[in-house]
């Protein structure tokens, strides 16, 4: 887009409004229903295959199901909730600096119904996520392409986060002592080139990797997928110590590492029991199973009341902006009037 009697381009979130917002034909959707489908089945079978294991364990399972405190299981997903909200601040952010103008509540709205659907899977979720965004607020919002670039920044910082703490997966996993350092190297020069990338394209739908030049963003991006990291790696310690698991910090951080790398696999709800077996099954099999179901129905339930808030608000944003606009004398609604320009300017 071209600027009246300017020779640069003008890096805008609403450059094409006239396009179409999302594909809405049978063979665009029927990817989605299958994908959908398919995080389903994965999750039965995850949990039926967990039936299996614990075979013989019913009664330890049990008792370490009901051992946890119901005000402590509040809390976890609590905890999960406020992960999600920062992740939300943080898509936030990438998405204004890639040019858009959306307010925030529309676009915590739209991360609340994404938040449940990445139950499921992180693909759906983000999908889910995206489409809510463009379908409320296209004109406000950055284009498709660049919306899924500015999940780049955030996934980079959550993955050199993940580097960095490669090392306390050697144990549980038996991986070498040369795994860790080779990983962040690898996303060092990653980030390093990400930023590179991003400084040298600024139109298009590398708008969304905007975060990444200057300091300022970085540094606000990081701050943000810090503060959410900090409350998964809590909810977990307060979850496997809740069942009787005595862990130590590094294997909560494992199992968390082990549950976002597992997300891209339609492996759906099942993530969090089959990461707490992988690392800690050497505590107790039935113990870190039930550690793992707890860690999923927290999960659960911190991402329904999340998007149980979104429903609830744009509802009553509608029901707001109808009562606004009736008419007082008739009853009916009228559409709102254009503003007469003033008399006297100010």
């Amino acid at each position: 887009m071209r600027g009246p009697g300017k020779d640069h381009l003008i890096p805008s979130a609403v450059s094409s409004i006239t396009e179409p917002v999302v594909p809405r034909g049978l063979m665009r959707r029927l990817p989605i229903r299958r994908r959908t489908a398919a995080a389903v089945v994965m999750t039965l079978g995850a949990f039926a295959l967990l039936v299996v294991v614990l075979a013989g364990r019913r009664g330890q399972f049990s008792t370490a199901i009901l051992a946890a405190p119901i005000w402590l299981l509040l809390l976890a997903a609590l905890l999960h909730l406020a992960s999600l909200l920062t992740r939300c601040m943080a898509w936030n952010f990438c998405m204004r600096a890639a040019g858009g103008t959306t307010p925030r509540r529309i676009v915590f709205r739209a991360a609340g119904l994404g938040a449940l659907a990445s139950v499921l899977s992180a693909q759906l979720g983000v999908a889910t996520r995206i489409g809510v965004l463009r379908r409320t607020a296209a004109q406000s919002c950055p284009r498709l392409p660049t919306l899924a670039a500015a999940e780049i920044p955030i996934v980079a910082v959550e993955m050199m986060l993940a580097a960095l703490f490669t090392f306390t997966l050697v144990g549980p996993l038996k991986l070498p002592l040369w795994v860790p350092v080779i990983v962040v190297a690898g996303m060092l020069a990653t980030l390093g080139g990400l930023r590179h990338f991003a400084r040298g394209h600024r139109f298009g739908p590398w708008l969304g990797l905007a975060a990444l030049r200057e300091l300022h963003g970085r540094s606000r991006l990081v701050a943000l997928v810090i503060v959410g990291v900090l409350a998964q790696v809590a909810r977990n310690l307060l979850v496997l110590h809740a069942v009787g698991v005595n862990t130590s910090v590094f294997n909560a951080i494992a199992v968390l590492i082990i549950s976002v790398s597992m997300s891209p696999l339609p492996v759906g709800a099942g993530v969090g029991a089959t990461a707490t077996v992988l690392i800690l099954g050497a505590h107790g099999l039935a113990a870190t199973a039930a550690g793992g179901v707890l860690l999923t129905v927290t999960g659960i339930v911190g991402s329904l009341c999340y998007a149980g808030w979104a429903c609830g608000d744009h509802v009553l944003d509608r029901l707001r902006s109808r009562s606004q606009s009736r008419c007082p004398r008739c009853g009916l609604i009228h559409k709102a009037r254009p503003a007469r320009p003033a008399i006297f300017p100010v």
